[in-house]
Parts: C-alpha cells; structure tokens; sequence
C-alpha cells in the first residue's frame, strides 16, 4: 500500500468553509496520468493539486499539475495558491507547470501574493455558449484554448444567473466567466466550467489572469478588488503588471491526513 501526504486548503479564504478548496498532494516521482485522474476524482474537489520536487531546476522548486474529476487542466490559481501555503519554506516558491510557464507564490501580509500570465480576449459572438449560460450580456469576448467572457449590466445580472449545465457540457471543456462591475467592490464575476467537470467554481484565480487585464483597461487603473459571486464566494485583490496579473489572498487548511493507494 502506498501511502501519500494529503493536505486540504480553502484558497483566497479568510475563514474555513469560505473560499475554494483544493487538494495538494506531494509526491516523490510523478505517477501515470491515470491514477493522477483517479485520485483526483476520488477528491471531488474542483481541483487537485500534484507537486514533484525539482532540485536540478534553477528556476522552479516543484513541478505541478492540476487535475479536476474529470480531466488534467492547463491552469489553476487557486490551487496553485493552496499549493504554495502548503510548501513555501521561505519567503516564496515556484513551481514549474507545463503550459504556464513558472509561477510563483510569494508571502504577502497575512496572506499570500500569485503571479499569473495576463491573458488577452477578443470580442466574439458566442451564440450557443450565451443560450446556455441565459441572462441578457452587453458583449461577449474568446481567448483560444476554451476561454469566454461574458459582460453583464450589473451585479444583480450575474447573481441571477441560472445556466444550462447539460446544454453548456455540450460545447466542451470550455470556461465560462460571467462579470459586472460589482456593489461592494470594483467588479464581480461568476465562473462555470461544466464540460471540465466543474458546473461552477466557487472562487477561480486563472479567471482573473483574464478579468484583471479585461476591467483595467476598461477602469483606466492596474489595481482592482475582485469578489466571485459563487454560494461559497472569495474576495481576490488583482493588479496588473505589464503581461502579469498579482492575485493577493488568504488560505486555511482545513484537512491533514495520508491519501492510501
């Protein structure tokens, strides 16, 4: 029997229950994909994260990868958040990941600092994703690689959301950010991801590298307060830096244990 750390953490979370949770498992050498997959599922969390030491890597401490129930992601903030509360040692950690490049985590007050790739999206009418997600958006926008952005009149628009997950699962693994200027803070944003394995994701770091570049150019400044509208909900801090997003938030670990092969 193989016996492996197991570690829960609520991401971009003050308190326990709030935030979003993720898995972090670190292992000595990577394991097939297949039981990668199957422990991910056996989580059911909306995100598992992996991590392999990477001594002879001058740039990256751990390699990572994340996996939903369903399928292996590209990327994941908040479980790349959770990921560095469990293993920084220091000051900051980074973690070599296969399609995002280097990403780091660093110490930031009570809580913790996530450098991201600011990720750019062109307008484009998205009729079947807009049937499936419901309300009245102004605009729609696409970034290839299956991401879309949905802007709403308000907060109260994307709070009443009630989407089509059978009809969304249809179109594939494809994120579905739905946002307004917020009540309360500078902007809101509700997040699905049904053909992924994820109807809605209650607070999504790798949405922001998308909605902090979208809002800063449309509210004429780089820093931004951030609140995901999902039943759990999250407050995120995001600041664009060049071809950068920082996402600042808290973690709590909520579950210690040994995950049993």
């Amino acid at each position: 029997m193989t016996s492996l750390p197991f570690t829960q953490v609520d991401a971009f979370a003050n308190a326990p229950f709030s935030g979003n949770p993720a898995a972090v498992i670190p292992l000595d050498a990577w394991l097939d994909v297949a039981t990668l997959q199957a422990i991910a599922e056996e989580n059911n969390l909306s995100e598992t994260a992996f991590t392999v030491a990477t001594p002879d890597d001058p740039e990256a401490d751990f390699a990572l990868r994340w996996f939903t129930p369903q399928v292996e992601v590209k990327l994941c903030g908040h479980a790349t958040l959770a990921s560095g509360h469990v293993l920084m040692q220091g000051d900051h950690v980074r973690f070599r990941t296969r399609h995002a490049g280097v990403l780091t985590v660093s110490r930031a007050g009570e809580g913790y600092a996530l450098s991201l790739p600011a990720w750019a999206m062109a307008p484009r009418d998205l009729p079947d994703l807009a049937q499936g997600l419901g309300g009245a958006a102004l605009e729609s926008h696409w970034r290839d690689g299956g991401y879309s952005l949905f802007l709403f009149p308000d907060e109260a628009a994307v709070r009443a959301l009630t989407p089509d997950f059978a009809a969304l699962r249809a179109q594939g693994d494809i994120m579905l950010i739905a946002t307004a200027p917020g009540a309360d803070s500078d902007i809101v944003s509700r997040v699905f991801v049904p053909g992924g394995g994820v109807d809605e994701d209650p607070v999504t770091g790798s949405a922001h590298c998308l909605l902090t570049p979208f809002w800063a150019e449309r509210l004429g400044r780089t820093r931004i307060s951030a609140v995901q509208a999902s039943a759990r909900g999250g407050r995120i801090g995001c600041a664009l830096d060049g071809d950068r997003v920082l996402l600042t938030g808290a973690c709590r670990t909520v579950i210690e244990g040994r995950f049993l092969l």
